[in-house]
């Protein structure tokens, strides 16, 4: 099997919004725009340790940097406690409120709250408070059913009920739209004709039945206490493990296999990694759930090829999880955070497990893309095809084709499609898509969108559709002049970012397109992310 990293359409970024991965660094911004909290969290529940099982005791005030001097003629000051109200939460699920007109961002309150926090840290124009009593609760509000829901990162609004995620993250689409891209949005109870005539709509966003358990991969960074192996998610903002038996958003096979591999590897003395000294051998456990086969896949990721007592873990491992189909082994000795290595290599099983998107199969291998949550895929790649109004006359370019699971998606209603991806193994997955669907009318290659599709128009490929999902930067300039120069009828575009979404569309718009559509879409349920397909027409074709 491959040893290379098949990241499929480069989206893996798009996953931090699960649990698995490093708290993210914070970034600057402005009032108006928002970041990933870097604050720690204050609950004690839960067991935190670091991955090396070094104690986090008495170490937290170290090399801390010289505090700033105070800013002069702000309304509020650090340490001062004040009553603000909500206004509203930025992306980042920060409630957003006002203390004569300073805005404040606070971590865990709710749009239409009245709450008493504490300033924490100031800026010229904007600053940070810690959330100390609600003295007026949303409608909104909701316990959240974590127990370790305030250390751990991975979910940041279980606080907010299910119907007000949704609504927010439709109004978030809608904010970005109007904010950066300086679009008309149509609004509700708009009375005037002349305005609401081209306005984009944006529709509800597409959530789930059953908002819990959505997730089909977890990645969990191992460590080790007096008690043995431990394993769980990075605290907010930090590099520490919070222990875990249970994560809500995991499928239940996910959290029985890494519990059970921590069980079975502290019997047998297995050793975790220790960042610090090098040293150790289990870094991380990644485990793959198929949900419509059922097949799984455990991969151990190791710090060196040499597995002490190999074969009695394999054995154990099979007896306890008969659902595993495949066991791997990835070698990564780099003192990193990146979680593979280099290598990859098969224990015992097959090298891939088999999955199903709507009707379309596709093989899963260690290292490939593939959308975390199945359910909600088929969501949002069914309304894909919608948009592109495929009548199976059509060509479509995929411009971000990843492992092919849109172009595939397309192949089923169209004439052809032409997908394009700059990662070479992701082509490679594809076309064996491709072949394992025995779809011959999709065509892969290797290359920059920006490069490819110009060369494609040279050999006389006319694009009637073209499809782009891009990552969180958005498409590069050079394709959105491509797409103009091709002048599809339609585009869809397929946004995992709302910022660069409205961004891109403005682009697009002002090249001659219009946008008649927006969907958002849940791909995240109790996380700030979210998707959106966009449908956009050439004017002149109304």
């Amino acid at each position: 099997m491959s040893n290379t990293n098949r990241s499929g359409r480069g989206k893996n970024r798009r996953n931090s919004a699960a649990p698995q991965g490093k708290g993210k660094a914070s970034a600057s911004r402005q009032p108006s725009q928002s970041m990933q909290s870097t604050r720690p969290s204050t609950s004690q529940s839960g067991k935190e340790v670091r991955p090396n099982g070094a104690s986090l005791s008495g170490s937290r005030s170290k090399g801390r940097a010289r505090e700033s001097a105070p800013i002069e003629g702000l309304p509020v000051s650090k340490n001062e406690e004040t009553v603000i109200e909500i206004i509203g939460m930025n992306h980042d699920g920060e409630g957003v409120g006002r203390a004569d007109g300073y805005t404040l961002f606070v971590q865990g309150a709710l749009p239409g709250e009245t709450v008493r926090v504490r300033v924490m840290k100031t800026k010229k124009q904007y600053g940070y408070a810690k959330l100390l009593e609600i003295v007026k609760a949303s409608p909104d509000r909701v316990s959240a059913p974590c127990p370790i829901y305030d250390q751990c990162g991975g979910c940041q609004i279980q606080h907010m009920s299910y119907a007000g995620q949704l609504a927010w993250k439709r109004q978030l689409v809608i904010d970005n739209l109007q904010r950066i891209g300086k679009l008309n949005v149509l609004v509700e109870d708009e009375t005037n004709e002349e305005n609401t005539e081209h306005a984009i709509r944006v529709l509800p966003t597409m959530g789930m039945d059953e908002p819990w358990r959505y997730r089909n991969k977890a990645q969990v960074p191992i460590g080790v206490t007096e008690g043995g192996l431990v394993g769980g998610f990075y605290a907010k903002g930090s590099h520490r493990i919070i222990d875990m038996e249970t994560c809500l958003i995991q499928h239940e096979h996910n959290d029985e296999v890494v519990a059970k591999v921590k069980e079975i590897g502290s019997h047998l003395g297995i050793s975790a990694y220790n960042e610090e000294t090098g040293r150790g051998l289990l870094r991380h456990v990644v485990v793959k759930k198929a949900f419509r086969t059922g097949e799984m896949m455990l991969v151990l990721v190791t710090n060196g090829r040499d597995i002490q007592h190999k074969d009695e873990w394999i054995g154990s491992i099979r007896e306890a999880i008969p659902q595993v189909a495949s066991i791997c082994q990835n070698v990564n000795k780099k003192q990193t955070n990146v979680i593979f290595g280099d290598e990859t290599r098969v224990l015992w099983g097959r090298d891939v497990i088999y999955d199903f998107i709507g009707d379309v199969q596709f093989a899963i291998s260690p290292r490939s893309f593939y959308q975390v949550n199945p359910v909600q895929t088929e969501v949002l790649y069914g309304k894909t095809v919608e948009y592109a109004g495929l009548s199976g006359k059509e060509t479509v370019i995929d411009a971000y084709c990843g492992i092919g699971t849109i172009s595939l998606f397309l192949a089923q209603h169209a004439d052809q499609v032409y997908g394009v991806e700059v990662v070479p193994e992701a082509i490679e997955d594809a076309r064996s898509n491709a072949m394992l669907n025995e779809m011959k009318n999709v065509k892969f290659e290797v290359g920059a969108s920006e490069d490819v599709i110009p060369r494609w128009k040279e050999q006389g490929i006319e694009a009637d559709v073209i499809v782009v999902d891009p990552p969180r930067k958005g498409c590069d300039p050079r394709l959105l002049d491509t797409i103009l120069e091709m002048k599809p009828e339609r585009v869809v575009y397929v946004s995992c970012n709302p910022s660069t979404l409205a961004r891109d569309l403005r682009v697009l718009e002002d090249g001659g397109y219009r946008t008649v559509e927006v969907t958002p879409v849940d791909m995240f349920p109790h996380t700030v992310h979210v998707e959106s397909v966009a449908l956009l027409e050439r004017r002149g074709l109304e």
